[in-house]
C-alpha cells in the first residue's frame, strides 16, 4: 500500500495550462517534479498516470529514447501493481503501443494494441470513444506494415463510434486524414488522388463547422495542417496553423 497520496486532479489541471500554451518545457518540469514526488511516498497509482503523461510529451517532442524509456518504466508499474488486466493498464499499453508506432517500431506495437482490446470489450461498452482512439492508433500500425484491409475496418469501426459520441466529430476529421494517407501509400499518387480529395474534403467540413473552438481544436488543427501541407493544400495548411496559433495566443 502507498505509504501517501499524491492529488492528480491538480497536476493534470496545470499540466493542460501548459500544454494549452505549447509551453513543453514548463510541463515536463512539472511532470517531472511531481513523479518525483509521487515515488517518495510510494503512490504508484499517481507514478503510472505521469508516467503516461510523460510518454505522451516525449514522443509529442520526439524524444525516443525519453519516450521507450517511459514505456519500460509504466510497464515494470503494471507488473508491480499487479494490475494487468484492468482499464488503468489498458490505457497504459495504449499509449506505449503509440509510442512504438510513432518511432516506427509498429510490429511491436500491435501485441500491445491488442491487450488494450480485449480489456476494452471486457470493461467498456461498445460506444465508449475510448474504442476510437485505439481503432485509429491500431489502424495506422496495420498501414506501416501494408495490412490496409485490416486497417480499413479499423477506421470504419473509429468513424462509428466517434461519430455517436460527444465532441467525437475532431476525431472523426483525423480519421478521415488517416484513410486518406493510407489510400496513398496503398494505391500510389496517381491512382489515389480522387479518393484521396474526397476525404480530405470531409475532414474539411468538419474543421470549418466546429463550434468548440478551444485548445483541443487547436491541438488538432495544429495535428491536421501538415498533412494537408503533404497533399499540397497549402492556403489550408497555412489557414489551420493560424487557427491553433489564435487559439494558443489567446490562452
Amino acid at each position: 500500500m502507498p505509504n501517501g497520496y499524491i492529488s492528480t486532479d491538480r497536476i493534470l489541471n496545470k499540466l493542460d495550462e501548459f500544454l494549452g500554451k505549447n509551453d513543453y518545457v514548463s510541463a515536463e518540469k512539472h511532470l517531472l517534479y511531481w513523479y518525483s514526488e509521487s515515488k517518495s511516498v510510494d503512490d504508484k497509482k499517481s507514478m503510472l498516470l505521469i508516467k503516461n503523461e510523460l510518454m505522451g510529451l516525449y514522443r509529442k517532442l520526439s524524444r525516443k529514447d525519453d519516450a521507450l524509456n517511459a514505456v519500460s518504466s509504466s510497464l515494470e508499474l503494471v507488473a508491480e501493481m499487479g494490475i494487468e488486466n484492468n482499464i488503468g493498464a489498458g490505457t497504459t499499453y495504449l499509449n506505449c503501443a503509440t509510442v512504438y508506432k510513432a518511432f516506427a517500431m509498429s510490429e511491436k506495437s500491435l501485441p500491445l494494441f491488442e491487450k488494450t482490446l480485449a480489456i476494452y470489450k471486457k470493461e467498456l461498452v461498445p460506444t465508449d470513444k475510448r474504442f476510437g482512439g485505439l481503432y485509429n492508433n491500431m489502424a495506422l500500425a496495420l498501414v506501416d506494415l501494408k495490412r490496409f484491409d485490416e486497417a480499413y475496418v479499423l477506421y470504419d469501426k473509429a468513424i462509428s463510434v466517434m461519430s455517436e459520441a460527444e465532441n467525437g466529430e475532431l476525431e472523426v476529421a483525423i480519421t478521415y486524414l488517416n484513410i486518406a494517407s493510407a489510400k496513398e501509400s496503398e494505391l500510389g499518387a496517381v491512382e489515389s488522388e480522387k479518393t484521396v480529395n474526397d476525404f480530405l474534403k470531409k475532414a474539411i467540413f468538419i474543421l470549418d463547422n466546429h463550434q468548440n473552438k478551444d485548445g483541443y481544436y487547436a491541438f488538432v488543427c495544429d495535428k491536421c495542417a501538415s498533412v494537408f501541407g503533404y497533399f499540397g493544400y497549402f492556403v489550408y495548411e497555412k489557414e489551420l496553423n493560424e487557427r491553433a496559433r489564435r487559439i494558443y495566443e489567446g490562452s
